[in-house]
């Protein structure tokens, strides 16, 4: 069979929390399919979980596509869907080639390929853009897949391997098919009447988190693109494709600090009047403490830091590489200038009890950000902290992964106290902010009221906490003066 037609599929699974924001296309799969169209092939982007669709409608909206190739990414949380949704194309469209990449796959390859290697065909190990197009172009020459790096398939019933393949030397100029996209389904909910997308500005973290995957994912290696080329390109979006919202996706888009400052001076000279969401790290607000008004010339709006902890001795353990005071300060310096602060705090590590979340609980307070979101330990696989959470895991469900599902017991409570604990946080932060919207500017205030109702109404969260109708009364009529 030869393949022509590819299917990118964003599996139908929803994540949580982060939802509240609004909808954003798969940007990886937006580079993908440039370059797999660039080699002659014909992508088509399918964003199964924006569009709520369930396993009958993949099936029908695929039978429709008629792809030779089904491809999907996932996150660790996401993987079961992704290979529910594979596994049916296995059983309903025969001969369709189906691959998976993303974390999760890039570091459980044999995991994916011995338990689930009815659905699999290949995994993809890192970078996409390379690979893709040399692995297509193997088969249709009915060539050796084992000669393409960055593969995993069985073979001579083992998992075979091939070579790891170099990241990208260049980000400028990858060829991106924005085309594809389906405009009408990505918005901002604060912002309703504008596109949003989201845009990778660099690739990589160089930290030593322990908690996170990305600084593994990309061996704690960083490439940046050119100011000139990330910002033609978010003018570009603009002009085309009536974006007006953007998030960028890596985790450190500021780490040069010069590099950082000229996309700043390209935003404010070209006055796309773009709102920008982004995270950094709280080191590198502190060091642009003096450039904090153009910040939010240049149109950034909201910022997340990762402050995770509030006692110094859990950020050591998590090698934040930053102190308690200097999380503090920069959420001081985001809300000093206008912008939305956004923070989140990891709750349910073993040590755990009623008294340090609630510890926990009052220094979120103290820092004051706008946002704020209590975590629990995600126990990622492939993460420098799972030896030590091991012992602790009572669910190996990775759909639980998800940050707000408990999967590690404390030892000094139950899963379902930590659960009840950290959504009684939710419940006090934001009962808290809501009775200081009458000192909030209007931006400030408008922006909060709709992510506050979106989060209690529309979130993962509303398994949990039972949405708006368990709030106190004065909260509700709170809610109906500034809504």
């Amino acid at each position: 069979m030869t393949v022509h037609r590819i299917a990118l599929v964003t599996p139908p699974y929803h994540s949580g929390v982060v939802e509240t924001a609004g909808t954003w296309p798969n940007v990886a799969f937006v580079y993908f399919a440039g370059v797999l169209r660039q080699a002659g092939y014909e992508p088509v982007i399918y964003d199964a979980m924006t569009m709520n669709h369930d396993l009958a409608q993949i099936e029908a909206e695929l039978r429709r596509i008629s792809p030779d190739a089904v491809l999907t990414t996932a996150y660790t949380p996401s993987y079961p869907k992704a290979i529910e949704m594979l596994r049916m194309v296995k059983s309903s469209l025969p001969g369709v080639i189906t691959g998976i990449g993303g974390v999760h796959a890039h570091f459980m390859y044999e995991e994916v390929l011995t338990k689930d290697g009815d659905a699999v065909d290949y995994v993809f190990r890192g970078e996409g853009e390379a690979t893709l197009p040399e692995f297509f172009a193997c088969l249709n020459a009915e060539g050796d897949p084992g000669s393409v790096a960055g593969l995993a398939f069985m073979r001579d019933g083992g998992v075979h391997l091939t070579p790891t393949r170099p990241f990208l030397a260049d980000l400028d100029g990858l060829p991106a098919a924005w085309d594809l996209i389906d405009w009408g389904l990505y918005t901002f909910y604060p912002l309703p009447d504008t596109n949003l997308t989201i845009m990778s500005t660099s690739r990589g973290c160089d930290q030593t988190c322990t908690f996170c995957s990305q600084q593994a994912f990309w061996c704690r290696t960083w490439r940046a693109r050119s100011p000139e080329d990330l910002v033609d390109e978010m003018q570009m979006l603009k002009e085309r494709f009536g974006v007006g919202v953007i998030m960028f996706s890596d985790e450190t888009p500021t780490l040069d600090g010069v590099r950082w400052k000229r996309i700043l001076d390209l935003l404010v000279e070209r006055d796309l009047g773009l709102h920008i969401l982004m995270e950094t790290r709280v080191d590198d607000i502190l060091r642009d403490e003096a450039i904090m008004p153009l910040y939010r010339q240049a149109g950034v709006r909201h910022i997340y830091v990762g402050v995770e902890r509030t006692d110094q001795a859990s950020l050591d353990a998590f090698k934040k590489n930053a102190t308690v005071e200097q999380g503090r300060r920069a959420i001081e310096l985001i809300n000093a200038n206008g912008m939305i602060s956004e923070t989140s705090m990891v709750l349910g590590l073993p040590t755990d009890t009623p008294e340090s979340i609630e510890a926990t609980f009052r220094l979120a307070q103290h820092y004051d950000p706008d946002l704020a979101f209590f975590l629990t330990i995600a126990p990622w696989p492939y993460s420098d902290i799972y030896p030590e959470l091991e012992p602790y895991i009572e669910t190996f469900d990775y759909e639980d992964y998800n940050l707000v599902a408990p999967v590690v017991k404390p030892i000094a409570m139950t899963r379902d106290e930590l659960q009840t604990t950290v959504i009684n946080c939710y419940r006090r932060f934001y009962m808290g902010k809501l009775k200081q919207i009458g000192t909030m500017t209007k931006e400030k205030r408008d922006y909060f009221m709709i992510t506050m109702k979106l989060l209690m109404e529309n979130s993962y969260l509303t398994k949990f906490a039972g949405g708006l109708g368990s709030m106190p009364a004065e909260v509700n009529e709170l809610l109906r003066k500034w809504l």
